[in-house]
């Protein structure tokens, strides 16, 4: 588990765990896990695509090398123009030479400051907030199930099943310019943030999710959602990050 640090008065406490699943031999995910940054990532390599787990990586090591002294407002920008500027390279890459396929990732990112986050993704990675006992998702999938669903042409429940799950409208690498959705809202001490690769809720109903979230060891409760995700044969690479908001105050009285 990444040690906790105080931002804002909020202390922030984060674990990350990351597998190839039983089906597949790369695991083409890239974790980015930096509590004292404020900062989380879950990226997940295209299947199929060329060198996914490098677009996965690229993703990645960029948000990695953002200045952690920007204001909060400064650092949203540049982590937009990070991705922004590896999806132009991997996007212009893929079209060199013939026979050039894509190479891209889906992204999700949390970004904290002070009492306040910023998720940004694109893809079919998810965000999803534990507040007062309840799960709920961040992020809505850019996905053409998603469309369907969202026109009430496919029921909810119909999702997995769809022959045509797997494709995504929004990815990075996938177009010359990229649309990144954001969301904005408070933090409340309590607060369990989940990021995580479609190879996660492929296995593990949102309904569920509480149960897992909800557990006081957050390494604990990491074990337990990764195993629980293999027992189920996790047939995709499965990937996530905890995160909880504590206050910075009553856990410092907390240790006196």
């Amino acid at each position: 588990m990444s040690p906790a640090r105080d931002l804002g008065r909020l202390r922030f406490r984060s674990a990350a765990r990351t597998h190839a699943g039983l089906r597949r031999v790369l695991n083409e995910d890239r974790l980015l896990d930096h509590p004292g940054d404020g900062l989380w990532a879950v990226a997940d390599g295209m299947g199929g695509h060329r060198s996914g787990d490098v677009a996965a990586a690229r993703v990645v090591e960029a948000l990695g090398a953002l200045d952690a002294s920007e204001s909060g407002f400064g650092r949203l920008n540049d982590l937009v123009r990070a991705v922004s500027e590896v999806n132009a390279e991997l996007f212009a890459q893929s079209a060199d030479g013939p026979g050039a396929s894509p190479s891209g990732a889906t992204v999700v990112a949390l970004l904290a400051h002070e009492r306040h986050f910023a998720c940004v993704w694109a893809g079919d990675s998810r965000a999803y907030l534990l507040r007062d006992g309840a799960v709920a998702p961040i992020t809505r999938d850019h996905s053409l199930v998603q469309s369907l669903i969202d026109d009430g042409r496919i029921s909810a429940a119909e999702r997995r099943r769809h022959p045509e799950a797997h494709i995504i409208t929004r990815a990075v690498g996938a177009a010359a310019e990229i649309d990144l959705e954001r969301r904005f809202a408070p933090i409340r001490p309590g607060d369990v943030f989940l990021l995580c690769s479609d190879g996660l809720t492929a296995c593990v109903e949102d309904e569920e999710l509480a149960g897992f979230m909800g557990r006081a060891d957050l390494d604990a409760a990491a074990e337990t959602l990764l195993a629980a995700a293999l027992e189920r044969g996790a047939p995709d690479n499965v990937s996530f990050v905890l995160v909880t908001a504590e206050a910075a105050d009553k856990v410092a009285l907390a240790q006196n």
